[in-house]
């Protein structure tokens, strides 16, 4: 875990096994030992405690309005769009805004739900579910938009919370999603409750609790005919696995860097796709030769993770495969991303190209092994904040993972 107070520390040398760099967050973490996991064992805490999961964000309306300004937040944020402000300035105003928000409230309308946006929807469900399970408060808030960070940590504070965990809803180290949610957490709550402890959940992109989430909620698809399963994750600029280099000589410059052991793969997010994607093909005993891997969602004319998405699904369609699994193990929530680019002109792509059969695999969204997932990261930091439940709550809890 990363335990940090929200005032601001001085940034320290390295003194790990890199030992030449200064910056990132990786380095500050503690290891916390193994929490058991029967809680009522523990003495009750001291302190109050309490949850916090953050994901990335939606627009408040596929409204044209509320859609620009949902991208106004998120590309004028300089770790999603790292360059000097009046240049981001210029370019997200003048270059991004005039059109871009026509053509995604477009894209945005065709996956909204009467509920509201499916990631908002599906993340305020999975935090119902967890505070069901815990007898700590448990708050929801997005990076960009509503819920917004402000209002969570201000009824955190108010409630009483002194040790706050975090839990980023990104499962891998990325500068334009789990840094930016960890910083704003950290910023707002200096400004808001100086005195609350933040404990940040380090990234679990090869967690056996995660990784057994993800092949229970795709277990009926991959017992299914295919020929090919790809992994589809979401792209990052390459620009940006270089600022995030704790060695500032690995990524994308020594051979096979993904495969040679480094420092610099504790905040590789390309490193850690491929460990995410190898622990469950390991886990869901998938041959070899019948998965790949490819990054979606790229923006800009600077060079992005590669392969990418749409160009392998083309090109798996002309080679032959007939029959292809999508699964986007980055995202822990449906959201446009997966239902539009991926589960719709996806989709179009493939079966345009050759292809038969075209399913994406959905994401882990409410589904039991994922709460118990989020449920024991609690746990390992806060022993007691098991919810007392009759015995047979427990056991309704435990037949619904069973029935995963």
């Amino acid at each position: 875990m990363t335990i940090a107070k929200t005032a601001a520390t001085p940034k320290k040398q390295c003194t790990g096994a890199c030992g030449n760099c200064t910056s990132h967050a990786h380095h500050e973490r503690a290891d916390l030992g193994n929490a058991e996991d029967s809680p009522e064992s523990h003495a009750a805490p001291t302190r109050k405690q309490g949850v916090l999961l953050i994901n990335l964000g939606s627009p408040d309306s596929p409204s044209v309005p509320d859609v620009r300004n949902y991208l106004r937040e998120f590309l004028m944020d300089g770790r999603v769009l790292d360059t000097p402000w009046p240049l981001r300035f210029g370019i997200v105003h003048f270059g991004i805004l005039p059109k871009r928000p026509k053509e995604s409230a477009h894209a945005y309308k065709s996956i909204w739900t009467s509920a509201g946006s499916p990631l908002v929807v599906t993340s305020k469900n999975v935090t119902t579910a967890l505070q069901a399970r815990l007898s700590i408060p448990v708050e929801l808030a997005m990076r960009y938009r509503n819920p917004s960070v402000d209002e969570a940590i201000n009824e955190l504070h108010y409630q009483g919370v002194e040790d706050l965990l975090v839990v980023p809803l990104f499962p891998h180290y990325a500068i334009s999603s789990y840094e930016t949610a960890v910083e704003r957490v950290k910023e707002v709550a200096a400004r808001q409750s100086p005195l609350m402890k933040i404990i940040v959940q380090p990234p679990y992109y090869k967690e056996p609790d995660y990784i057994n989430a993800l092949a229970g909620s795709a277990e009926a698809f991959l017992q299914s005919d295919y020929d090919h399963l790809l992994f589809s994750f979401h792209g990052v600029p390459e620009r940006h696995l270089h600022k995030s280099d704790s060695t500032g000589c690995h990524c994308l410059k020594v051979k096979n860097c993904c495969e040679v052991p480094s420092p610099a793969h504790a905040t590789c997010y390309r490193a850690q796709c491929i460990q995410t994607m190898k622990a469950l093909v390991k886990r869901a005993g998938i041959s070899e030769g019948k998965y790949s891997i490819a990054f979606q969602s790229r923006l800009g004319r600077d060079p992005w993770l590669s392969p990418y998405t749409d160009h392998e699904l083309e090109r798996l369609a002309k080679a032959g495969v007939k029959k292809l699994l999508v699964i986007c193990p980055a995202f822990v929530a449906d959201c446009l991303e997966t239902i539009e680019e991926i589960g719709m002109r996806g989709r179009d792509t493939f079966l345009q190209a050759g292809g038969t059969s075209y399913r994406m695999i959905p994401c882990l969204n409410e589904h039991p092994l994922w709460i118990r997932t989020l449920e024991h990261f609690v746990f390992k930091q806060f022993p007691t904040a098991a919810a007392a439940r009759t015995i047979n709550e427990r056991a309704t809890v435990e037949q619904e993972i069973r029935m995963a």
